[in-house]
């Protein structure tokens, strides 16, 4: 079974599965049926699915013309319907792994997907999870949902985690560019999925287990909070030695070994980097390891909305003005610069908070015309020098591109420069973090 089904991979003789077609699943999905292999896209939201067969795309990453060819040749089938896995040899879930309150993961979705793929499950299928979780998920959790129907994994079907390295926004690093870490809980597991995804992605690091692999993913994202985490806390140092935290970042990476460039910001968004660290932090606890790193990184990150508001509080007091009534005017809603998602931006709490101090905010971001989220109501206020002098301080919280802040520069009373936009500039107006 096992030599049919890798004889079968490298023919492109079977369909693909791919369940959740967000940021991780839709690219993964649209790069299988390039290479001939006939996918189909698995998705609970019923809108998501509509645009998709309508050939419209809600991703940045992805066109409307990317999409359009493979729906119409039916290389890539969009549906709701968890039946169509009866159909495939491979299946492959990216579905989202929340954190609950209290520092706790949630892994109800990816249950729930395992379970709807337990009822489809055919011998000699191939099922690999992307979503990230903490190590031991896939053979602990996942293994035994499978298994309960008398199937037996590495004999009947097989199992495997590759951690998904998707990055919003980046063109150069495509889902088809960038090296996939595998590890199945057999060896034929293991050779499975490096064949699978050897198809559409040519370098595979083949790990000993899923738990590895699992944990490959995890070190990655911790690595990037804490760094971001203690760059933050420098940022913050600096300010009370009155030295500029970008001028040493950029002596610091002169250094050819042993530094790598961190920047300081308004804190963390996205999923990967606020909640992907606290499954290991979740899992470390519990086998009795405390990871500090991990907890005080996150609560510094998590803490620079406030400390900006103070520091905005601080600029407004040197001109004889108080925080309570001030016009304040935030520039960049999203996580990151240049795309459109507004997942854990830090930048929403920065709003929410200036708001609750008594300060009338306002924001302008080129990718997000309004907000229309639980608790925030906003249309986004226009870009014209009117607009902008009238604002007792700017915040510039990302530094989209093909935003004119010059513009900026020359109508803003007070600029608080979060992003460096200005570092070669020498103007009373900005402040740095």
């Amino acid at each position: 079974m096992y030599k049919k089904l890798f004889s079968k991979i490298k023919k492109n003789e079977i369909s693909v599965a791919v369940i959740g077609l967000g940021y991780v699943g839709l690219p993964l999905a649209l790069g299988f049926a390039n290479k001939g292999f006939r996918v189909y896209g698995i998705d609970n939201n019923t809108d998501r699915i509509d645009r998709l067969l309508a050939g419209t795309s809600y991703i940045t990453d992805v066109t409307d013309a990317e999409i359009v060819e493979p729906v119409s040749h039916r290389a890539f089938l969009p549906t709701t319907d968890f039946g169509c896995i009866k159909n495939c040899r491979a299946v492959i879930i990216c579905v989202p792994t929340p954190i609950k309150k209290k520092y706790t993961p949630d892994i109800s979705f990816i249950l729930s997907a395992v379970r709807s793929v337990a009822e489809n499950l055919s011998k000699g299928t191939l099922v690999i999870l992307e979503s990230t979780t903490y190590p031991g998920t896939t053979e602990e959790l996942i293994a035994p949902e499978l298994e309960r129907g008398g199937l037996k994994v590495g004999r009947d079907f097989y199992l495997a985690f590759s951690p998904e390295r998707i990055d919003p926004g980046n063109a150069t690093h495509t889902v088809t560019q960038i090296p996939k870490v595998v590890g199945g809980v057999t060896p034929a597991c293991s050779i499975l999925a490096k064949a699978l995804y050897g198809k559409i992605i040519k370098d595979i690091h083949v790990v000993s287990s899923p738990r590895a692999a699992e944990m490959c993913k995890l070190l990655e994202n911790t690595f990037r909070l804490v760094n971001i985490g203690w760059i933050n806390e420098a940022a913050m140092m600096c300010h009370k030695f009155d030295i500029d935290v970008w001028e040493v970042i950029d002596a610091a990476k002169t250094k050819p070994f042993g530094f790598m460039p961190f920047y300081p910001g308004l804190g963390v968004g996205g999923h990967c980097i606020p909640e992907d660290p606290i499954y290991l932090y979740w899992k470390a606890k519990e086998k009795g390891c405390a990871s500090r790193f991990i907890k005080l990184s996150a609560d510094i990150n998590s803490a620079m909305p406030e400390y900006v508001v103070s520091r905005v509080k601080d600029m407004l007091s040197a001109r004889g003005k108080i925080l309570k009534g001030a016009r304040v005017l935030i520039m960049g809603v999203t996580y990151k610069k240049d795309v459109k998602d507004l997942r854990k931006s830090p930048s929403l709490r920065l709003i929410d908070i200036l708001k609750r101090r008594g300060a009338v905010v306002s924001f302008y971001d080129p990718l997000v015309p309004f907000l229309h989220l639980e608790g925030l109501e906003m249309e986004g206020a226009p870009l014209t020098p009117k607009n902008i002098a009238d604002q007792d301080c700017v915040v510039i919280a990302v530094d989209h591109t093909n935003v004119d802040y010059k513009l900026v520069l020359k109508n803003a009373r007070q600029i608080f420069d979060l992003k460096n936009i200005y570092h070669k500039t020498v103007s009373e107006k900005i402040i740095k973090l």
